[in-house]
C-alpha cells in the first residue's frame, strides 16, 4: 500500500426503513480535520483524474454505484514511489479511502449505473487559488491503463 494511504471498512446498517452508513467521524483514528464535504458523480466508463493536492488530504467513499479508485505515488521522498493502488469502492464494497497530499488519484465509474462519490477533504476549496493540480489520464505520464482488464 502507498505510504500514508489509509482504508476504513464501513458498516452498513439496514432495516425495514432503509440503511445507515457512517462514513467519517471526528473520533476516527484517520480523522485529521474538516475542510468541506462534497458529492460528485461518475457515469459508467467515465474517468475523472488524475488530480493531486499539495496540502489537501481526501477521504473518498461511494454511496451509490461503484468506482475504481486508482492512486499513484510519484513523491520523490516516498518509500513507495512508483507504486499504484486500486480500490473498488461502492455499494458492494463500502470503504473510505484516505488519500495523502501529493499522491495522484483518479477514478472511473464501473458497473451499469452512475456512481455517487462523497469526499470529505481536509481543506476548503479556494476558487481563486485552488489546491488542485491535474494530469491528463491518457497522456502516459502515469504508468496506468484505464481499460478493463480481463483476468
Amino acid at each position: 500500500m502507498i505510504a500514508g494511504v489509509r482504508v476504513k471498512n464501513l458498516k452498513v446498517i439496514p432495516d425495514e426503513r432503509g440503511r445507515l452508513m457512517e462514513i467519517l467521524r471526528s473520533d476516527d483514528d484517520l480523522f485529521q480535520k474538516f475542510g468541506q464535504l462534497y458529492m460528485t458523480t461518475a457515469h459508467p466508463g467515465v474517468v475523472k483524474g488524475w488530480h493531486y493536492h499539495k496540502k489537501q488530504v481526501d477521504n473518498f467513499a461511494v454511496v451509490k454505484g461503484m468506482i475504481k479508485l486508482v492512486l499513484y505515488d510519484r513523491r520523490e521522498d516516498s518509500p513507495t514511489r512508483g507504486e499504484i493502488n486500486e480500490f473498488f469502492l461502492g455499494e458492494h464494497n463500502p470503504q473510505l479511502v484516505q488519500v495523502p497530499a501529493l499522491v495522484l488519484h483518479g477514478f472511473k465509474g464501473v458497473g451499469t449505473e452512475t456512481a455517487v462519490v462523497i469526499n470529505c477533504p481536509t481543506e476548503l476549496y479556494h476558487y481563486k487559488e485552488p489546491d488542485e493540480f491535474r494530469v491528463d489520464p491518457f497522456s502516459g505520464e502515469v504508468p496506468y491503463d484505464w481499460a478493463i482488464r480481463m483476468k
